[in-house]
């Protein structure tokens, strides 16, 4: 499952990403994307989970959780429009 997460903090890495979805199961991988130019954080990201049902835990677990100071927004992604 591919889970789409928003609403991160500038500060948060990659592996603090992870560790916090890992509570639900295993996480094959997580990603903040960066901008282009500066490589800043551009307060979202993707975290990968292969077990379904352990994504929707996570989901209905961290949405609206506080993380780093900022409450995520935790839903599964949809398909990009590519």
């Amino acid at each position: 499952m591919n889970i789409y997460v928003a609403n991160i903090s500038f500060r948060a890495s990659e592996g603090q990403l992870k560790d916090l979805f890992q509570q639900f199961g295993e996480v094959s991988s997580a990603k903040i994307v960066t901008d282009r130019e500066t490589g800043r954080s551009r307060g979202f990201g993707f975290v990968e989970m292969p077990n379904d049902s352990e994504g929707k835990q996570a989901i209905a677990q961290l949405n609206g959780n506080d993380f780093e100071g900022r409450n995520l927004v935790v839903n599964e992604a949809r398909p990009s429009n590519k």
